[in-house]
């Protein structure tokens, strides 16, 4: 291994930091203002939307996979039931440079139980969501985009049930704002309601089920 002398090594420090792509101090950055979209892609040209935005504002530690899986665990989410998952993954184009990148996580509503409950959601159906995060380097502002949704029964093919993304969106929420906790840590969450990110509607919205619009941003502090 060879040592830079430090006259060296201070010479190529600003250097080396100029390569990362700096955070950006904002709630996040509108998809579809650089080629991206609002809608993940579900195949067939159509998409499930991101209705739900956990803000880059966020302690740093609910931003990262980790810490985010914890703070699911807080407001009624967990792993798929025994680490076991059909189907492919969805992919989203969060207009932060990356392009399209399959989901980084998909959790399910667990019924009380982190361990074994979305098993049970395996089986009766319930919340969901996939996970993708804004860290591109044209807008890496760290910012998770959720595309939640309620889900049939696995005799329906967990297909969506009517309404079932506005549904999902605000159960999500309605279990998040207040003060929750999970594994030794304590969250606030604050929440306010955006429009004019996702049309209203069902045009190219997955199962042609009609959504009101509304995106819902989630604030998040470790307290």
């Amino acid at each position: 291994m060879v040592s830079l002398p430090f006259f060296a090594f201070i010479a190529v420090l600003p250097y080396a930091l100029s390569l990362a792509t700096p955070r950006q101090a904002v709630d996040f950055f509108d998809p579809t203002l650089n080629g991206g979209s609002m809608l993940d892609d579900a195949g067939d040209g159509l998409g499930e939307p991101l209705n739900v935005i956990i803000s880059s504002l966020s302690s740093p530690d609910v931003l990262t996979e980790s810490g985010f899986e914890n703070y699911a665990k807080a407001i009624g989410f967990s792993t798929e039931c025994l680490g076991i998952h059909i189907g492919g993954p969805q992919s989203a184009n969060l207009g932060d440079g990356n392009g399209f990148v399959n989901q980084t996580v998909e959790l399910r509503q667990d019924y009380g139980d982190a361990t074994l409950g979305t098993c049970l959601e395996s089986l009766i159906g319930g919340n969901h969501l996939r996970l993708y995060i804004q860290n591109g380097p044209d807008h890496n502002t760290g910012a998770l985009f959720l595309a939640v949704s309620k889900e049939e029964d696995a005799e329906e093919n967990h297909d969506i049930v009517p309404d079932g993304y506005d549904i999902g969106r605000d159960q999500l929420s309605a279990n998040a704002i207040g003060t929750t906790s999970f594994g030794g840590v304590t969250y606030s969450t604050t929440g306010t309601n955006i429009t004019g990110l996702l049309p209203a509607g069902s045009d190219g919205v997955n199962h042609d089920i009609a959504t009101d619009g509304i995106t819902t941003l989630l604030t998040v502090t470790i307290v």
